[in-house]
């Protein structure tokens, strides 16, 4: 329902002094009544009561005039501003904000515009830039629900509930057509808000804490051994694709993603009393530390474009993502690899690889950079083989049972 919104001027005649008298204003909505002074005095006899002004053109009345007009565009601001983002307007608050009690509004996309800029402020340093698109983009999606479901611009913390949630998330689906898993990647950064507006105590209870969906993980794509070593070994002419090439079985022989990959130089390798080389650095996405040792391959790739000077003391002039991925379906194509071959099929392939060959999944966790092995359990694809020779090693340390038991 629509409010009723009416501001209005009035002087104050009891408190006259000196013939002057303060100019009070009225606002009311929906019978609600909150007054407060103009900080604004004037002759009584130059007021006019009816227009809510002063006459005349003197100096005083037209400053005075310009006052009151500021005055009411100001209180409309507020008025509007408040009722873009929140279902409930008083005449009490519309005042508060004028007067600057309360201006700031615990609202959900100026939050989230907030948590943006900061991010940004990051991005190159601690934070990629991916990760910001991401963030950006989730938040264009919440705002065009709340525009479609609620006719405004922004809502308040304390309207985001369970229905909030699940309305949101069905949006999601049926006019995005969104799966199941891209609707809960899109959840995540609302959570978040959630969770920290509760902490911080803007709401008194999290609605997430009532919320459920099934997240649906898609099973990770990877190179099985005998693809990866097709991969290695097909003569590629072109410099662009035998480069990429490259530095994705780099990436599949240190588990290493695209951005630390291109972030690596010379001062992230160290070399151990052993004589052994190990690379060691920090995540980009998560600033969490890493270290994995250097293999022959990689060495032996590492060696072939250490001739090549490239900017910033990198150890490879990597092209962009966008294009690697462009030029890995040409040469999935070339190695008659039938998969989707992207970048990132690089790390779980080294995931797999590890495992299948007995490398426990703790070190492995470790190697990738998860702060969680939960994570590396989802990336790591067990294989038939590394099953079927995880039983006969069972088997064997079982052989002693065998034959004891009566026929």
């Amino acid at each position: 329902m629509r409010s009723t919104f009416k501001i209005s001027f009035y002087v104050n005649a009891a408190k006259e002094k000196n013939g002057q008298v303060p100019i009070m204003g009225r606002i009311t909505i929906n019978g609600g009544i909150a007054q407060f002074s103009c900080k604004q005095s004037i002759n009584l006899s130059l007021w006019d009561a009816k227009a809510n002004r002063a006459t005349g053109k003197s100096d005083q009345a037209v400053k005075i005039n310009r006052a009151l007009d500021n005055i009411r565009a100001q209180l409309t601001k507020h008025y509007q501003h408040i009722v873009d983002r929140d279902a409930c307007v008083s005449a009490e608050r519309v005042k508060n904000a004028f007067l600057g009690i309360g201006v700031e509004y615990d609202t959900l996309l100026t939050s989230f515009d907030n948590f943006n800029g900061e991010f940004m402020k990051h991005v190159g340093t601690d934070r990629a830039i991916g990760s910001y698109y991401k963030y950006a983009i989730a938040r264009k999606h919440l705002g065009n629900f709340i525009k479609l479901h609620y006719r405004r611009s922004d809502i308040m913390f304390r309207e985001v509930d369970e229905t909030f949630i699940n309305d949101y998330a069905i949006y999601l689906h049926s006019v995005l057509g969104q799966a199941p898993s891209t609707i809960w990647k899109n959840c995540i950064p609302l959570k978040m808000l959630v969770n920290k507006a509760h902490n911080s105590g803007i709401i008194s209870h999290n609605p997430f804490a009532y919320f459920h969906m099934k997240h649906e993980v898609k099973e990770k794509g990877y190179l099985s051994e005998a693809e990866l070593e097709c991969l290695m070994k097909y003569p590629f002419s072109n410099r662009m694709l035998a480069l990429i090439r490259d530095i994705f079985v780099f990436a599949s022989f240190t588990g290493i993603s695209y951005i630390d990959i291109r972030n690596l130089t010379l001062e992230s390798i160290e070399t151990f009393p052993d004589g052994s080389k190990w690379i060691v650095a920090k995540r980009q996405k998560t600033q969490t530390p890493f270290r994995v040792k250097l293999l022959a391959v990689p060495l032996q790739i590492m060696d072939k474009y250490s001739c090549y000077p490239h900017k910033g003391g990198r150890l490879f002039q990597t092209p962009t993502n966008w294009k690697c991925n462009l030029k890995l379906k040409e040469i999935a194509k070339a190695c008659g690899i039938a998969k989707h071959l992207t970048f990132h099929m690089s790390r779980h392939t080294f995931a797999t690889l590890a495992l299948t060959k007995g490398v426990p999944i703790e070190s492995v966790s470790k190697m990738l950079g998860h702060t969680k092995i939960t994570t590396t359990q989802i990336y790591a694809k067990i294989t038939q083989e590394k099953i079927e020779r995880d039983m006969d090693m069972f088997s064997q340390k079982l052989d002693r049972l065998n034959g004891i038991l009566p026929e």
